[in-house]
């Protein structure tokens, strides 16, 4: 069964993907080149967002806990990155740098702000590094994709990402505006969640590897946890997994605006 890596192996994480992501953008023969799971950016675009993005939550972490976010750090705020292809670099690797150290310094219980607060994940540096792992594994994956070459989510990046996903995307307080339903993903790689939708929201729980085969869920999703990861993110289509069950509850989620 899946267990949460630990803060260390959060940030070494943070950091493999980050390079990775670093290492296309230094080999791009060109930074104007379309991002396809990002329309309307360029590679350009790409790395000032994860630039501007490590900044940001730099600076939140920094604020300490606080029920509002900190000023100068909404989406969009930010200086902007060089157009120099070195500058640009030397840029993204202190932004990256600016976050690891901030992380580091702070700690894995310091609370934090986060726009999760209705969610299973607490309001914790560790929980937003969690959630950082998964801003720059995609966005390598949306890198990969403009230059020609995708590649797989790391295993160890995946698994935990269907469940970062669920725990700060998907678990809400919030009513589930349709009938009750439970959703199911098995991984190939064998963790397995539930993601029960009510009246009271919708909440998560472990299932043993495998999934629950005595309990059927609503709808299963089944893949490998990069494709369910890539799914979630809307990078690949739902059409990836093996969806056995009721396919409208995928679909419901998909659509689902929580306090809309």
């Amino acid at each position: 069964m899946h267990t949460t890596p630990e803060f260390p192996d959060l940030l070494r994480l943070i950091d493999e993907r980050s390079t990775a992501f670093l290492a296309l953008v230094a080999a791009a023969p060109d930074l104007d080149v379309p991002v396809p799971t990002c329309p309307g950016w360029t590679l350009f675009d790409l790395a000032e967002h994860i630039g501007q993005g490590r900044q940001r939550w730099a600076t939140i972490v920094a604020f300490g806990p606080s029920d509002e976010r900190p000023a100068g750090t909404a989406p969009g705020d930010g200086a902007d990155a060089p157009r120099d292809r070195d500058a640009l670099q030397a840029w993204l690797a202190d932004s990256v740098a600016e976050l690891d150290t901030t992380l580091r310094d702070a700690g894995p219980d310091r609370g934090s702000w986060a726009w999760w607060d209705v969610s299973q994940s607490p309001l914790t540096a560790g929980a937003v590094a969690r959630h950082q792992l998964q801003e720059v594994a995609v966005h390598t994956y949306d890198a990969q994709v403009a230059l020609g070459a995708p590649q797989p989510i790391p295993d160890e990046a995946a698994v935990d990402g269907v469940e970062e996903f669920l725990s700060s995307c998907n678990a809400t307080t919030y009513a589930w505006p349709h009938e009750p339903a439970t959703l199911d993903y098995v991984s190939t790689e064998g963790p397995a969640w539930r993601l029960w939708l009510d009246g009271d929201g919708a909440r998560f729980a472990r299932l043993p590897d495998g999934g629950d085969s005595t309990d059927p869920a609503t709808m299963t999703g089944r893949g490998s946890a990069s494709e369910i990861v890539l799914t979630m993110y809307g990078r690949i289509p739902l059409e990836t997994l093996e969806i056995t069950g009721d396919r409208a509850v995928l679909d419901g989620l998909v659509e689902w605006v929580p306090g809309a």
